[in-house]
């Protein structure tokens, strides 16, 4: 089958930005022209099956990749599966996730990681790339195999949920999964900082009672994940930043050539924890929201290129967990169907330039897990086309993931993913 795409802004960061239609052929790019050019069509095109779409007032990208979700299969299919977050990737644009391994069992040996691929395969969807655990168990108590864990198909190892809280572990995991040339993600939390916190500390969380975590939490973790990048010279990536001092410390360990990248969430630049009052366990996740002066930190982040990258954490939940008293209730929200609209608001704030932030959604994290991304001749068609104009209200029924839960529910949105291309098939259309 031949995919034809017609009259597009083709935004494929740091190469091509301008009106281009390509020409999908048995899945892979054979041709890209300036729009309008002639394209050569092959001998035998008038027999075959040639699909065209008009892409005209619509942004081609690569396949956007998110690289932190929480898929939940195994062991937790009641809250999604492999198929339903994979419909929910699509449906938001991404063509690809990296699946972290809290899962139960968790993913710490071959068979899970190879159970989750044919999973995946299976579903003929969006693309999985799971992470591996770092410790076992995520107990924080012995190292995992790694090169098995590699070999079975992950691309990151991270005890996503869990800090490794010992420094002499995350050096030897640093020195073990260094010599495999793949990026350890940290979950950078101090648990006897963090407490029994279950929100921001701040004068909301007073007003409502609520346990508070203090930014210090994370950004002293950050600080020592970055002291053990620079000590081992192996990359290492911070997930989900959320506070103004890890942006400052980020920023300095990049000034000083260590090798360090992160991602930060749309909630974090999105809300505040006023949002709490207003959302309640919608609003509650791990890192908590932050102060609005934290919020701006991490748009500068965004904004000077100190956070490279934008993830979801999706993390979806049913309704009866969400529905408990707050410090009770669990740490997460769904969020591969709202990313694009809500990053898209950066550039209508003047934040990010297009490029800029599709660049935080497709190559940049790709150069983190190491996987391919990028429209060029004869790679696999991994193809995002969004409509920047479209305006709409995000509903439940409108979400393709198991779980709604959701602060974004009944919010105006501008702009959305409107067709999703992965390996040359189409897998999405609104």
């Amino acid at each position: 089958m031949q995919i034809l795409i017609l009259g597009g802004r083709l935004i494929n960061p740091g190469r091509i930005d301008g009106l281009r239609d390509i020409l999908i052929d048995d899945g892979v790019i054979t041709q890209i022209a300036a729009s309008g050019e002639f394209l050569n069509l092959p001998a035998d095109a008038g027999e075959r099956t040639t699909r065209l779409i008009n892409a005209t007032g619509k942004i081609i990208t690569p396949g956007l990749i998110d690289m932190h979700v929480h898929l939940r299969e195994p062991g937790f299919e009641y809250k999604e599966t492999i198929a339903s977050g994979c419909r929910a990737a699509v449906a938001g644009g991404f063509a690809a996730v990296c699946a972290m391994p809290n899962t139960n069992p968790v993913n710490d040996t071959p068979e899970i990681t190879e159970f989750m691929v044919e999973k995946a395969r299976a579903a003929r969807l969006a693309r999985v790339y799971p992470a591996g655990a770092i410790t076992r168990g995520l107990s924080g108590q012995s190292l995992c195999d790694f090169s098995s864990l590699q070999a079975a198909g992950a691309v990151a190892f991270t005890d996503d949920g869990c800090p490794v809280e010992s420094d002499d572990m995350m050096e030897a995991a640093l020195d073990a999964v260094g010599k495999l040339n793949l990026p350890i993600i940290s979950h950078s939390e101090m648990m006897d900082l963090a407490g029994n916190g279950a929100m921001n500390q701040g004068p909301v969380a007073d007003r409502l009672g609520w346990p508070g975590i203090p930014n210090s939490a994370e950004s002293l973790m950050v600080d020592r994940e970055i002291a053990l990048s620079e000590r081992t010279g192996t990359r290492m990536h911070i997930a989900h930043v959320s506070t103004a001092e890890s942006v400052e410390a980020i920023r300095r360990a990049k000034q000083r050539g260590i090798p360090v990248t992160a991602e930060t969430a749309p909630h974090y630049f999105t809300l505040t924890d006023a949002a709490v009052e207003k959302y309640g366990t919608r609003a509650k996740m791990n890192p908590p929201l932050r102060s609005e002066k934290d919020r701006e930190a991490i748009r500068e982040g965004l904004a000077d290129g100190t956070l490279d990258v934008i993830a979801t954490d999706h993390a979806p939940h049913s309704d009866e967990e969400k529905a408990a008293v707050f410090p009770q209730a669990p740490n997460g929200i769904t969020g591969l169907e709202t990313a694009l609209p809500l990053s898209l608001r950066l550039v209508a704030d003047r934040v990010l330039t297009l490029e800029t932030l599709i660049a935080k959604m497709t190559v940049n994290p790709a150069g983190v897990l190491g996987v391919t991304s990028g429209l060029g001749l004869g790679r696999p068609a991994d193809v995002t086309i969004i409509d920047p104009d479209v305006e709409y209200v995000a509903t439940p029924e409108s979400f393709h993931s198991k779980s709604g839960n959701s602060p974004f529910i009944d919010w105006q949105f501008k702009g959305r993913a409107e067709t999703t291309i992965v390996d040359g098939r189409i897998v999405y259309e609104r």
